[in-house]
């Protein structure tokens, strides 16, 4: 188990079946660094095209199709004291009659405090003169190749991953994802600094990082959609339009993953997650929506289930 240094010299805007970067194995670490959804370094100078350019891919030895490629986020550190975000909701997310009175929208920036570990608004309007947020990192964009010589845009997502925008995706917390290229092909970028449910301004605090991840396989998952593990939570993630059809996923996803490690039938796992489930909104602005179905470990049967060793 080895812990490798890269530092990126180019970027990809599609997920799929690229040169590698680095071979790294199972139980390898990685520390790396990611630009911004706009391309910007540590000095905010311009590295890569939009949208969303990713670091990799990283190519993990032994991994084959039907696999799954676990990988443990360690640590997001911010390298610098800016982000930028939109000024104002996206007009796909508020009623269409309203948007002939809304005004223009705009880049904006803010402040990251590294020290204080808080955002706020560079010149923030007057009535959230004292807005200050936390900084809360988590990853945008991420995911592997998705097969078939398919090459997808980083702009969104499937169950290869790409732009879920899933606010849970942050330090200490795992993803586990369907593999279908020889050697996974794994890909990140697109941090943030701060955001809310459903992207719903089109950004996060977009900024640049130092990535610190861990990777595991998992032979013969045959997962059909993403999945994750927090210190309180099992979550499953589908990706599509309509949200219908996302949420669809992940239930479905859940409903597997209930039946196959933890021994529910259909209807005992009906049971459970017709009460106890819940529903978080990933990426609403891009071309497929994000939906996480998520259940407390506390009413599962394996509650001390470990981080990064998803069933």
């Amino acid at each position: 188990m080895a812990q490798h240094r890269f530092s990126p010299t180019s970027y990809h805007n599609v997920l799929g079946a690229r040169d590698p970067v680095l071979r790294i194995a199972d139980g390898d670490t990685v520390i790396t660094t990611t630009v911004d959804a706009a391309g910007r370094d540590h000095e905010n100078v311009e590295r890569a095209p939009r949208p969303n350019p990713m670091t990799g891919p990283f190519f993990v030895e032994g991994a084959e199709p039907g696999d799954a490629l676990i990988v443990q986020i360690q640590r997001m550190t911010p390298t610098r004291d800016t982000g930028w975000t939109y000024s104002l909701l996206a007009p796909n997310v508020v009623d269409p009659e309203i948007l002939p009175r809304l005004p223009e929208r705009h880049q904006v920036e803010w402040v990251i405090d590294r020290d204080a570990q808080t955002v706020r608004l560079l010149e923030p309007p007057k009535a959230v003169a004292d807005l200050v947020l936390p900084l809360i990192p988590m990853i945008g964009c991420f995911g592997v190749a998705p097969g078939m010589g398919q090459a997808i845009s980083t702009a969104t997502s499937g169950r290869h991953g790409g732009n879920m925008d899933f606010r849970g995706f942050g330090p200490g917390a795992v993803a586990c994802f369907p593999v279908f290229e020889h050697g996974a092909l794994f890909f990140l970028g697109d941090g943030h600094a701060c955001q809310g449910d459903g992207e719903i301004v089109g950004t996060g605090i977009e900024t640049s990082f130092e990535i610190e991840f861990t990777v595991r396989l998992k032979k013969n998952a045959n997962h059909g959609w993403p999945r994750g593990e927090t210190a309180s939570d099992i979550f499953t993630v589908g990706n599509a339009r309509p949200l219908d059809q996302a949420l669809q996923h992940a239930t479905t996803e859940m409903l597997n993953w209930l039946g196959n490690s933890f021994d529910l039938d259909p209807i005992s796992a009906s049971h459970l997650l017709g009460q106890v489930v819940r529903y978080d909104i990933g990426n609403v602005f891009n071309p497929a929506y994000t939906v996480v179905c998520r259940v407390a470990k506390t009413w599962l049967r394996r509650p001390d289930s470990t981080l990064g060793w998803l069933g």
